[in-house]
């Protein structure tokens, strides 16, 4: 086909996905003078990408298959508002054949690769063939068409345990398991399989050798519609959690200048086997010696502002200039690599719960500004809800610096002032991550997260001395604000008094632990906190951003505090904590949920039942699968005794709270 056909200029852009990456890709657009369309599910009428679009359509309901995930209601969006072109972003339709081909039937430009190019380097096991032949370096695997549990099983004993299961057209470590036993291997493909096939509606599986001590490495291309193609420098993805990236950086503090140009040079072979046009990403794996070609995205990366801040490249509008049938701006050598980039995912989810995906409404969002190499991509605001339906990545805090070191200090700077409140996010785990001793000193594979799991996830520690006080200057800070007291009236000191002084009695509780109390004594003169035996002098000053000053003894310092009711949240020089203001008029109580009891943690579907009614069950034995924002999560039993009770079947949309199964503990001698 004519590819003026497939690749021209045009003036409405539809952007068929949500989150952070909608609302980058509508940045882009409208500096480039583009009118943009955003399009919505039910549970995503009121998102920031859809405020930040000059058009919006409806799709459907919340779940994505009826809605983001609804070619026909894609196409017929742009009908509806007059798009000539549509950019998938990344995760949905981004990878889909079916979509790119739709979108060309229909007249659209698809800003991205054909359909046919997706076909040969979207599926794994079909690229790898096709790598093989171009004599890119692969993975030892298997990766045939065959996929009866016979064929895989003999696979795995060829190529030699561990293996690597993963969905043949997967990615972001859905579909994909580690095996490291021929008795592990048929569970493991019948849950692999169903969850790729929920995630991606493709349960075909490869199987592959899998490297011990690994690093991942990739390349960003892109190519455009004159043959001209173009590598962008590498990432490092290493750092993963259930093969699920967590810190990337640019470029890979690993390789040298020689390995950089080998890759690099692989990745440009890679690509160039198929005439790519478009951005994409070939993936390696590293065994400290060797890389082998794992995989290419074809599409845009999560991790791709590392690039552009490397580069000063803007790959969104590089994309779109691609679309439009322009040549690439610059040629190879002109692509000249400057400093180093690192990148934090932030999620809504609880470390210290195994992750557990967190829903709700945000009642804080904080960031510091996008200043002196900070960049902050998010794609939630104050306000916003974040369902069960979708990925629960929040946003993007990005670091540039001239030197590695730097850019982690400067990331870690802008993690410790990004707040969000209203539900749990990992900001304080990717603190502790990227500040680890053995990340500062790139001594890390791929399983270091799991290994040091309990490390990264401990509890960040006891509110001292300075929190307390902190606690009641945020009370006090409140009160004085929500008095509203005229601006000059002696009464806007805190409790002054003509004469004698008032004494205020606070307790806070930390977690499980005792109530700690703090006496305040205010009115004439100086105000003072007592803790114990400890005395300080005490004052409080508004600063901005929602934070204030608090002086002890004429040390100032600066206080982030959020109260919602009876709950504060903290952030000082010390860290984040989180601490309950004591009722002082009593009558708190806390509804306790029988053990006996297993319940939803958060609203999901039941896509696996593990066990019957009346079976015995072992302290951890797996009772039922739960699918929660795309990621399985298994329930299992919390003491030893008999499953009495079932309440739910596989296909169940179960909400948070809802009882589950119910178990009797096994009677104790």
């Amino acid at each position: 086909m004519d590819r003026a056909k497939l690749y021209r200029r045009f003036h409405t852009l539809l952007i068929a996905n949500r989150g952070e990456i909608a609302c980058r890709v509508t940045r882009s657009a409208r500096a480039m003078g583009l009118r943009t369309v955003a399009v919505y599910s039910e549970a995503d009428c009121d998102a920031m990408h859809v405020a930040m679009a000059d058009e919006a359509v409806l799709l459907g309901p919340a779940r994505a298959r009826d809605s983001y995930l609804n070619i026909e209601r894609v196409i017929e969006a742009a009908r509806q508002t007059g798009a000539e072109a549509v950019h998938p972003g990344y995760g949905f339709l981004s990878e889909n054949a079916e979509f790119a081909k739709a979108c060309l039937n229909a007249g659209l430009v698809f800003v991205g690769p054909t359909a046919e190019m997706m076909t040969a380097m979207g599926s794994k096991s079909g690229s790898k063939a096709l790598m093989e032949k171009a004599g890119v370096p692969l993975v030892p695997g298997y990766h045939g068409e065959a996929q009866d549990e016979a064929t895989l099983a003999r696979a795995a004993d060829a190529i030699g345990f561990p293996v690597l299961v993963k969905a043949s057209a997967g990615g972001g470590g859905r579909g994909m398991r580690v095996v490291n036993s021929a008795a592990e291997l048929a569970a493991a493909i019948v849950s692999a399989k169903r969850e790729a096939k929920a995630a991606f509606g493709d349960d075909r599986m490869l199987i592959e050798k899998f490297v011990q001590n690994p690093r991942h490495i990739e390349v960003q291309i892109i190519g455009d519609s004159h043959g001209n193609l173009l590598s962008l420098w590498e990432r490092e993805c290493t750092l993963q959690r259930r093969h699920q990236k967590v810190i990337e950086e640019a470029p890979s503090p690993t390789l040298d200048t020689k390995q950089r140009e080998t890759v690099c040079e692989a990745a440009r072979r890679a690509a160039a086997a198929v005439d790519y046009v478009g951005a994409g990403t070939i993936e390696f794996v590293s065994d400290g010696k060797k890389v082998f070609f794992i995989e290419m995205n074809t599409r845009l990366q999560v991790e791709h502002p590392v690039t552009e801040l490397i580069t000063g490249v803007d790959l969104v509008e590089w994309q779109l200039r691609v679309a439009f049938g322009e040549k690439l701006p610059l040629t190879q050598d002109e692509i000249k690599l400057n400093g180093h980039a690192i990148e934090a995912r932030v999620y809504a989810e609880n470390p210290q719960k195994n992750f557990m995906p967190s829903v709700g409404r945000i009642s804080i969002w904080r960031t510091p500004d996008a200043v002196d190499g900070l960049r902050i991509d998010a794609g939630y605001r104050d306000g916003d809800a974040v369902s069960p339906y979708y990925d629960a990545m929040l946003a993007k805090v990005i670091a540039w610096a001239p030197t590695r070191q730097a850019a982690i200090e400067r990331l870690n700077r802008g993690l410790e002032e990004t707040d969000v409140r209203g539900i749990v996010t990992n900001i304080s785990f990717l603190s502790a991550l990227i500040m680890h001793p053995d990340v500062r000193a790139n001594t890390i594979d791929t399983g270091f997260i799991e290994r040091e799991l309990n490390k990264l996830t401990e509890f960040s520690g006891t509110a001292g001395n300075l929190e307390l006080c902190a606690a009641v200057g945020a009370i006090v800070h409140d009160e004085r604000k929500a008095a509203g007291r005229e601006a000059h009236s002696p009464w806007q000191t805190f409790g002054w008094m003509p004469v004698g002084q008032r004494q205020r009695v606070f307790s806070f509780r930390q977690g499980q632990g005792g109530e700690q109390k703090v006496t305040l004594r205010y009115g004439n003169g100086l105000s003072t906190l007592s803790i114990g035996k400890h005395q300080f002098v005490f004052a409080i000053s508004p600063a901005d951003g929602g934070a204030f000053d608090l002086t002890l003894d004429g040390m100032k310092s600066r206080v982030t505090a959020v109260i919602e009711g009876h709950e504060l949240y903290l952030r000082t020089r010390n860290g984040r904590f989180d601490l309950h203001w004591v009722d002082p008029f009593g009558g708190e109580t806390e509804e306790q949920v029988g053990e006996d009891k297993i319940v939803a943690p958060l609203p999901g579907t039941v896509v696996a039942l593990l066990a019957e009614e009346g079976a015995a069950m072992e302290k951890g034995a797996a009772i039922l699968t739960l699918e929660v924002m795309k990621m399985e999560q298994t329930l299992r039993a919390p003491f030893a005794g008999v499953l009495k009770k079932l309440n739910c079947k596989v296909g169940d949309i179960v909400g948070e709270g809802v009882e589950l199964a119910e178990i009797e503990p096994t009677a104790t001698p």
